[in-house]
């Protein structure tokens, strides 16, 4: 990163070339120096997001097979694995139980593992986690493959039991969090037991939407302030503590 001392916010996981327009969104984080993590959904798109990243400062493209794209897209397994040594950011991967994907469970299981496994051998990635109803099993597939003691799993709006949450802290995972998630029981109790040093902030845009129409890609003020009033800080130090925690995950 060109400025260890950049003073703007952080939007840990949304999906830039899945917004409108990916060529503006790009220039508008970079502009707004926002440092982003831009997931991708399929290895295919990763060439062009990392070549958007690859001319600015503040967004970090990561190689992405998602879950929920799995039963159309596992035979760019390859194609991941083939990138995979390229670069050091990972999502979005991860499972996904909802309804309409369990049919494609036990192969997201397959490719999961391999992922994961790939990034242990490898060493150093930062990984955004997905897991829908999943929280248990990834976990599982995090210590399994020995994940969590070369790479950051980052997990990303991880909706789960306090035991499970503790299991995750124990095993150095992160969490990403959004305004939507912690308007909701589970993610204010989430906020209750883990410390702030291992919160980030996130949008998910251009999926999150609320009544006002979901908030764009760095646009972290709401969560700003909903994470400051759970650990009873102001907005200025709970927002200065998640920027030297995302400085110290993708600086490098």
């Amino acid at each position: 990163m060109a400025d260890l001392n950049w003073s703007g916010p952080v939007d840990f996981h949304c999906h830039l070339d899945l917004c409108q327009n990916m060529r503006a969104e790009y220039a508008r984080c970079e502009s707004a120096r926002c440092l982003t993590l831009a997931v991708t959904t399929t290895p295919k798109a990763f060439s062009r997001n990392e070549g958007m990243a690859r001319n600015g400062h503040f967004v970090r493209a990561a190689l992405g097979m998602h879950p929920q794209l799995v039963a159309q897209r596992a035979s760019e397994l390859s194609l991941f694995e083939e990138l995979a040594p390229s670069t050091r950011y990972i999502g979005e991967v991860g499972l996904d139980a909802g309804r309409r994907f369990y049919p494609s469970f036990e192969r997201q299981k397959i490719v999961f593992e391999r992922v994961m496994a790939l990034c242990a051998r490898l060493g150093d990635k930062v990984i955004s986690i997905h897991s829908v109803r999943t929280a248990r099993q990834v976990l599982d597939v995090v210590e399994q493959t020995g994940a969590h003691r070369t790479c950051v799993p980052v997990l990303h709006w991880f909706n789960a039991s306090e035991s499970e949450i503790r299991r995750a802290l124990d095993l150095g995972c992160y969490f990403s969090v959004n305004e939507q998630m912690l308007q909701a029981p589970k993610g204010r109790k989430l906020l209750e037991t883990v410390p702030l040093e291992r919160v980030l902030t996130e949008t998910d845009a251009p999926f999150q939407s609320d009544e006002k129409g979901g908030n764009s890609p760095g646009d972290v003020r709401g969560a700003i302030r909903l994470i400051a009033n759970a650990y009873s800080k102001d907005n200025s130090a709970t927002e200065a503590r998640i920027r030297r925690t995302a400085t110290e995950l993708l600086a490098n």
